[in-house]
Formats: structure tokens, sequence, C-alpha cells
């Protein structure tokens, strides 16, 4: 039976696994001089050497005559770990044995001492997709396992992987492959496989795969059945990028506020069985081609994936409209995109999102101020309640800002804050994370962070707190500011000037305080009734 070329090409030593010799090195060192952990995380987006270094690890510990940290690949345990019938290595893929069951079987197995290796190793994939009671489980063998027993884990999605588990592992950041890095795979796969890749194929291919080996040698085994020479153009076809005219129509459409061709072409592809969930993600492919454009036109060739006669229309579509725009339509893009996955018409969603993007509607329409009609209805009330006198000026609640006090370990902001609008900031993604990376150095900090959200502009962050408390902290503690700005420089690569603001008046805030020692009260009082009876 032929064997696809991503699992025949696997790497089977850490000498072979490109782009992460900052764990390789690692993991060669430790298993030299027999440091080697119970439990590893390995995490990073898909296809970028998780598992396989998972396998490698895991052999590289079992083996009788390791060199240089690496497995000889000749012994028998080498053998059987990789025909997978070493029984002392368990692969275990949580994707479908998530419940708490699997991890209890598990823990009962662990307990027996390994049949013919030094170490039982049980590496489990996709482990975020563990139930939160199969992580319990797992949570005590983890903490203090069998001197022989090792764990090693690998996810795509870390922020999914509870705090109490990832601290009882060495954790591992895989970094996507880089391009020129996948290419130069993909031309030595070719020659050993006897296949006519040309250069600008391999570039194209390694492009394409955005960071993934897996995904690159599965494209490149792909076109191998399709043309004798894997040409630029060849992977084009084979992986759907070529006769993309309509992406640019709809994009012109749009820039020259033409409604009524954005939905004619629209409606002719979906006529054709064009799946318009796809389509949205290549127009928001395209739209990020043409924001690097507009941002750095001399760097944005190398980031952009494009194929080379579809330069020319980025650059003109580039030239019909101003980045802000661009990136307004990315952000409507990309919330219908979220929003079709749970609606029961997509087409009558993407519509509405062309119609919006063609300036029918307006994006962002601008706040109205409603206080002199509120005030207009109390007094209506007093009348009534026969109660009427001179309304006040309206008070709006106090809302908290703060600085960071951190001067000397922040930037200078690049940008205006005073004139900065709502519709310059962008949401932060990674808020959840810098809240529980935080909770590990300032958890008290973190807790009153709970609820909170993040903006950025510029390099300035804008944090929006409920909980005064956090504002209180912030402002007079110089420690928390920088341990604060030193987990958000960690998680998103950049320093950050910190800005902070509270929407909870003290009013508020009284309100909820009392209404919590309330609730202490009356759970006491039912106690003690309880107890009584």
């Amino acid at each position: 039976m032929y064997k696809a070329l991503y699992r025949k090409w696997r790497p089977m030593t850490f000498d072979d696994v490109i782009s992460q010799q900052h764990i390789t090195d690692t993991l060669k060192n430790q298993i030299i001089s027999g440091k080697t952990a119970h439990g590893y995380l390995f995490t990073g987006s898909r296809g970028t050497g998780k598992t396989t270094c998972a396998r490698i690890l895991a052999k590289a510990v079992s083996c009788r005559n390791m060199k240089n940290g690496n497995p000889c690949l000749e012994c028998d345990i080498c053998r059987d770990a990789d025909n997978g019938s070493l029984t002392d290595i368990v692969e275990i893929d949580a994707a479908s044995n998530n419940g708490v069951d699997d991890i209890r079987d598990l823990r009962d197995a662990a307990v027996y001492t390994p049949e013919r290796s030094a170490y039982k190793i049980y590496i489990i994939d996709e482990v975020h997709m563990l139930s939160t009671s199969a992580f319990n489980a797992l949570l005590k063998i983890m903490e203090e396992p069998p001197p022989y027993v090792m764990f090693i884990l690998a996810t795509t999605e870390i922020h999914k992987v509870p705090a109490t588990i990832a601290s009882r592992c060495q954790r591992y950041d895989f970094r996507r492959i880089r391009p020129e890095d996948i290419a130069s795979r993909l031309e030595y796969i070719a020659e050993n496989e006897s296949l006519n890749l040309t250069k600008d194929g391999a570039d194209l291919i390694a492009k394409l795969a955005d960071g993934g080996m897996r995904d690159a040698v599965s494209l490149l085994d792909q076109c191998s059945v399709c043309a004798d020479v894997i040409n630029a153009e060849t992977v084009s076809n084979t992986a759907g990028i070529a006769g993309r005219d309509y992406l640019y129509e709809i994009l012109d459409a749009i820039a020259s506020h033409d409604t009524a061709k954005a939905l004619s072409i629209t409606g002719n592809l979906y006529n054709m069985s064009k799946d318009l969930t796809r389509l949205c993600e290549e127009l928001i492919t395209q739209l990020r081609n043409v924001m690097l454009i507009q941002v750095s036109p001399q760097t944005a060739e190398s980031l952009i994936v494009c194929m080379p006669e579809e330069s020319e229309k980025l650059n003109e579509l580039a030239k019909k409209t101003t980045l802000e725009k661009t990136m307004d339509n990315l952000s409507v893009l990309q919330k219908c995109r979220e929003n079709m996955s749970k609606v029961m018409n997509r087409r009558v969603e993407f519509e509405m999102t062309l119609i919006k993007l063609c300036g029918n509607k307006n994006n962002s329409p601008q706040a109205i101020d409603n206080s002199e009609i509120y005030d207009k209805i109390k007094q209506l009330e007093n009348k009534l309640n026969g109660s009427y006198s001179v309304p006040k000026q309206t008070e709006k609640p106090e809302v908290l800002t703060a600085g960071s006090p951190a001067r000397d370990t922040e930037p200078v902001p690049n940008i205006d804050i005073r004139k900065v609008k709502n519709d310059d900031m962008i949401p932060c993604s990674q808020w959840d994370e810098i809240v529980e990376e935080l909770k590990k150095i300032k958890p008290d900090l973190a807790g009153a962070l709970h609820d909170s959200y993040a903006h950025t502009a510029g390099n300035v962050i804008f944090i929006t707190s409920k909980d005064r408390f956090f504002i209180q902290t912030f402002r007079n503690n110089k420690d928390y500011a920088v341990s604060l700005g030193d987990t958000i420089n960690k998680i998103l690569g950049q320093r950050y000037a910190i800005k902070a603001r509270c929407t909870t008046s003290v009013e508020e805030q009284k309100s909820m305080a009392e209404s919590i020692i309330q609730k202490a009260k009356d759970n006491s009082i039912e106690t003690a009734v309880d107890n009584n009876q």
C-alpha cells in the first residue's frame, strides 16, 4: 500500500526536525545529562512537530544505544517504538478518549512498572480536548507520578489547558516553520523521491503551508500526481487558488461602492455551489494582502500569499482605498465569518455584510447622547408622583482612569491618546491568556481583572475593568504595574504604554459589596436553621 509522503518523511531523530532547534537542543541536553522531567507540554500550531518530537523524546529516553541525545533507530526498542508495538510507550488521542474513565484507566495502568524500557511514557495528543473531570483525574498522578512514569502532552490550544496541569510540566512553544526551511525540506524530499520540483513551486507551497510542514508535504504529494513538473502553476491549480478573478471583482465592487455588482457576482457563485463561508475566508485573506501592501509595500511581497500575476491587482486595490477603510472592512468580514457558523441562512448574512461594505449602511454608528431625554422622563415621573422639582444638571457616574506609574519600563505613546476613537482601537484577542499568566505572579491583581477586556491602538493598550480595586492598586503600586507590563510583553511580544479605566461608580461598587454581605448573612442564617433542626 502507498504510504503518504508526510508519514514516510516524518523526522526520526531530533536532528531531522527543522526550525525548532531551541527545543531539540534543550531536550537532547536533558537526555544526555539524565535530567529529564516527568512532564512535558508541547504547544504550537498544527504541523510544527509537536507529536513528532514527543515520539522522538519517548524513543530517546528508552533507547539502549542513545547517540548524542538521539535514538539509535537500530535497537529492538527503537524498531518496536517506530512500528507501534512497544507497550511502554502509550499514545492517547484525547479528542476521542476525553472522558474521566479513560484517564482513570491510564492512572490504574501507570502503577505497573515498564516491561522493557526504563520509563513508561504516556503521549497525550490534543490534550486540551479532555473534559474537566478528566483533567481532575489526571492532575493527581501528574503531581506525584511514580519515578518511572513520564507524561508528554501536546496541544494546539494551550489556553484550554488548566493552569494546574500546565504548571506541573515543562512547557515548550513550537514556532511556525520558516517558509525558506519548508522550501528547502521540500526540495530534499523531491530529490529523494525523484520528483521534478521547481524553485518557484517549492516557494509557493511553503507560503501556502502557513508554517506547517505536514501541510506542505501533503500538498507536494497531491501535486506529484497532477503533473510531471511541479511548478508554481501546478501548485496553484492543485491548491485551487487559480482562476480567482471573482475575488478581485468583488473587492473592486466594494471599493467602487457598487452593491449591485457585488451581489450579482455572489449570486452567480452561490448558483455554482460555491461555499459562502469559504468565499468569506478568501476575501479576508485578500484584504489582509491589501492591508500589508498599504502598510509596508517594501516588505509585503514576502508576507502575502498570492500568485505572481495577482500582485498587480492587489496593488491597484490598495490604491483605491485607505488603510483605515481596509481595516474596517476586515473587521466586518471577520464578524461575518464568526456569525456564519451560528445563523440559519449564511447567504443572507453574507449579503448583508456586502451591503455594509459597499457603503449602503454605516458600519460604525455614532453613539447618541440620550441624557436630555432621560431628564425629561425624570421630570414627568416627578410630576406624576406629586414631587416635581427643578432638575439638577445630570451627573454621569464617576469613571476612574489611570495611567501606569511604571514610566521607566514603558514606551512613550506613539499616538495622541486624546484623539483616539473607538474605531481606532483593536480588540486584544490574547487578553484572557495575559490574565491567566498574571495569576502566576500577582493572583490578587489578576483577580481584580475578572471580566475585564483590553484594546490596543499604536503602542498603547487600554484596559477596561469593572473592579475599582484594580484601578486603585494599579495607580499606586509601581510593582504591580511593572508585573502587568512584563506579562503583556511576554504574551504579545511587545511593550505597551498602559492606560486603565473603571466603569463602576462608587455607589455601584458599594451596592455590589452590600449584596455580597447580605447574601453571606442569609447563607449563615440558613445554615444555623438547618443545624437547629
